[in-house]
């Protein structure tokens, strides 16, 4: 679009000055698509790559966790719970799969947490 304009400014004959093109450098075209982006926490500086990437909006992080936890399980409970506070500031959704992965996404995303039915306790009487 500006560059047909600026195409069109400089094909015209040099003794036409008196047009000119004006130029919104302010305008700012970005494509709003969902990211799905990967992670890799080695040390806990780590998060703060996570929590901008979340808090632009259109990023859901996926983030490998497993060579903190073997190094720091301290310093990754601290990265966890920083990002925990950012997502619910958000209004995202943060969850954990297995012992290595760790999903954060925006508001406009959910994830599906399937409540794991809690083992009834047998009562004393039960034997009766």
């Amino acid at each position: 679009m500006v560059f047909e304009k600026l195409k069109k400014a400089f094909a015209k004959k040099e003794g036409s000055d008196d047009e000119y093109i004006e130029i919104d450098l302010t305008k700012e075209e970005k494509d709003h698509k969902v990211l799905v982006k990967l992670f890799t926490l080695k040390q806990y500086e780590d998060i703060n790559d996570v929590l901008s990437a979340v808090r632009e909006g259109y990023t859901i992080a996926v983030l490998d966790i497993k060579t903190i936890r073997q190094k720091d399980p301290i310093e990754l409970k601290r990265a966890v719970s920083k990002l925990k506070k950012t997502v619910d500031a958000l209004e995202g959704t943060i969850a954990g799969f297995g012992e290595n992965l760790v999903i954060a996404t925006p508001s406009f995303a959910k994830i599906h947490k399937v409540e794991k039915p809690k083992p009834e306790e047998k009562s004393k009487f039960d034997d009766y």
